[in-house]
């Protein structure tokens, strides 16, 4: 017997929130796997995760992957990058080929607000 599932609260977002890629730019070619992904975030705040306050939340970045069920936590994985101290921008490293990325805002506890903030999925190509 399993235990049920229930989803996770979620949070409210302002309807013009907007998260966004600083960096790369959808196509980019970039040398070598390292790079710096830069987030950009309008009309709310970003905070390390556990800060509870309205309209903040922190970045995720979605690699090679579609976006998650937006009423559960986001998962910590290969594909899921969780950034909760706050971070606007990180260093990543990816294998050569194309890869797509696209991120997501989670909440205190990596929830998606509702509605979701998500940028749009970019390509870029690694060689």
């Amino acid at each position: 017997m399993h235990a049920p599932v229930f989803a996770a609260e979620q949070n409210p977002a302002p309807e013009n929130a907007l998260v966004y890629f600083i960096w790369p730019a959808d196509g980019a070619v970039i040398t070598g796997g390292k790079f710096w992904v830069r987030m950009g975030l309008r009309n709310m705040g970003v905070a390390p995760k556990g800060v509870d306050m309205k309209n903040v939340g922190h970045h995720h970045l979605v690699v090679d992957a579609d976006l998650p069920p937006s009423t559960e936590p986001i998962p910590s994985d290969r594909n899921h990058l969780h950034f909760g101290a706050g971070e606007t921008e990180a260093r990543i490293e990816l294998p050569p080929g194309k890869h797509t990325l696209q991120l997501l805002l989670g909440d205190k506890e990596h929830v998606p607000h509702n509605p979701p903030v998500h940028s749009k999925k970019i390509t870029i190509t690694v060689k």
